[in-house]
């Protein structure tokens, strides 16, 4: 062996885990190194097959990844780092994450979420650092979050922050809420974060009235160690007459609420079975008050419950009305007898809560439904006509049609007699009876009002009798 080679043979054992390892099942197109698979935009819309399991640190970065189909990750039990930011994830499904207990980090920056379900990130029992910034989360639901030091959730759209969306999070040591749509926020959201040092909530337009009060005087006491001198400077939006004031510098007197008032009418509404109802419910107030429908009656036992349902979204029976803002409207479709009763219309804000009653009674008669196989007439240019089904106008008009072209039959064989005179015949030869619906031919001399044998009003023509011979023709019917 020539002088050299065994610290050749050494340096290139130690450069092979570095090398590319497609012969040990990397997937097309990415690239493999020890524990690393890196496939970063390659304009990928799926997570491609073939990643080696013992992968730690997987780049799926700037790609067009839709959503994660249920155990496309389950293989890949020894993931500590994983990178899915800046694709196009519009949703995670509770579990998706059950099988990476060892992930320590996950970054789903700049996606398209919209909401985070309850269980998104069940399993990850030993993750530091989630980034969901840059996404289109509109509200944090209670008990999102488990086990975090450190939450980025900045530059979202997050208007709602529930009161134990945060709840579980006693470890978290970062939170950054800048850049949302945040107009208030609880002393509950934040009480289960015992262990919070950084806390980030400027560029939000914060609505200044007496629920923020709390967080003015909090941040001057204790949570003067959690913010900078940035994230102090936390800047009204709303009333005009506190818009960019700083929360600090605004007293507490002029943190004020004005308790909603609610209005409905009218109070008492009778409906007929099978019917729609929608009834409004006005509330005013500041901060604009939460509607919320109830039903109060109990119904009798064995009938079922009715639904209040507002716009938008129907409650579980028995339970509230999904709230909504400004005017609740309750809205019953298909009105049954399990509708009836007492329902009440709330709403609430900062400043308190205010209800009305409201009654619904159900009329039990209902008009009586035309004899089977009978339809009154209407007249062909009537509204009535119009909303008969078109089987039915096209009988109507067809009938008409009929009765027409009988009276030009029976002006054409009027006229046909003025010529002259015919030889009789044999009787009732000449006769010819119809049903008259219309004005007549041109003149009533020819007929005679006979009645049929059922008892029908008849006319009958008879077409051997002279049609007023001895008069000039002027002063007859012309045909």
């Amino acid at each position: 062996m020539a002088p050299g080679a065994p610290t050749l043979l050494l340096l290139s054992l130690l450069l092979v885990p570095s090398l590319p390892l497609h012969a040990a099942g990397c997937p097309t197109t990415c690239r493999c190194y020890s524990t690393t698979v890196e496939c970063g935009a390659l304009r990928l819309r799926v997570i491609p097959p073939g990643i080696p399991p013992g992968t730690q640190t997987l780049f799926l970065q700037d790609n067009s990844i839709v959503n994660l189909e249920p155990g496309i990750l389950a293989p890949l039990t020894a993931l500590r780092h994983l990178y899915l930011h800046n694709n196009s994830l519009r949703a995670l499904e509770p579990g998706t994450f059950r099988a990476q207990p060892r992930l320590l980090e996950l970054a789903l920056t700049g996606n398209r979420l919209h909401g985070l379900r309850i269980g998104a990130f069940t399993g990850l029992a030993q993750l530091r650092v989630l980034y969901l910034a840059g996404n289109q989360l509109v509200q944090l639901l209670d008990f999102t979050f488990l086990h975090l030091p450190e939450l980025h959730l900045q530059e979202n759209s997050i208007e709602l922050l529930e009161d134990q969306a945060l709840a579980g999070l006693s470890s978290l040591a970062l939170l950054d809420l800048s850049r949302n749509q945040l107009g208030t926020i609880s002393r509950e959201a934040l009480q289960p974060l015992a262990s919070l040092q950084v806390l980030r909530l400027t560029g939000n337009p914060w609505r200044c009235d007496c629920a923020l009060h709390w967080l003015g005087a909090w941040i001057k006491e204790d949570g003067q160690r959690l913010l900078s001198s940035r994230d102090k400077k936390i800047t009204c939006a709303e009333p005009p007459r506190l818009a960019l004031q700083s929360l600090l510098d605004v007293s507490g007197s002029s943190l004020i609420c004005i308790p909603p008032s609610v209005h409905v009418e009218p109070l008492e509404v009778t409906a007929n079975l099978g019917e729609d109802l929608r009834v409004a419910c006005q509330a005013s107030g500041y901060p604009q008050p939460l509607v919320t429908w109830r039903k109060l009656a109990q119904p009798r036992e064995g009938q079922p419950r009715a639904q209040a349902q507002p716009e938008g979204g129907a409650p579980g029976p028995g339970a509230p009305a999904a709230p909504d803002t400004g005017s609740g409207m309750l809205f019953l479709a298909n009105i049954t007898l399990a509708h009836a009763g007492k329902y009440e219309c709330e709403a609430s804000n900062a400043g308190g809560a205010a209800r009305v009653p409201f009654e619904l009674l159900v009329n039990l008669s209902r008009p009586p439904p035309p004899a089977a196989g009978r339809e009154p007439l209407h007249e062909a240019g009537s509204l009535a006509f119009r909303a008969l089904g078109l089987a039915t106008q096209a009988a109507v008009a067809a009938a008409i049609a009929l009765l027409a072209l009988t009276a030009l039959l029976l002006a054409a064989l009027i006229c046909r007699g003025r010529r002259g005179p015919r030889a009789p015949g044999p009787p009732g030869e000449g006769a010819l009876f119809v049903n008259d619906y219309s004005d007549g031919p041109c003149t009533f001399a020819q007929l005679e009002e006979l009645r049929g044998e059922r008892g029908h009003e008849m006319f009958v023509i008879d077409r051997s009798k002279l049609l007023l011979a001895d008069r000039p023709a002027a002063h007859g019917t012309r045909c």
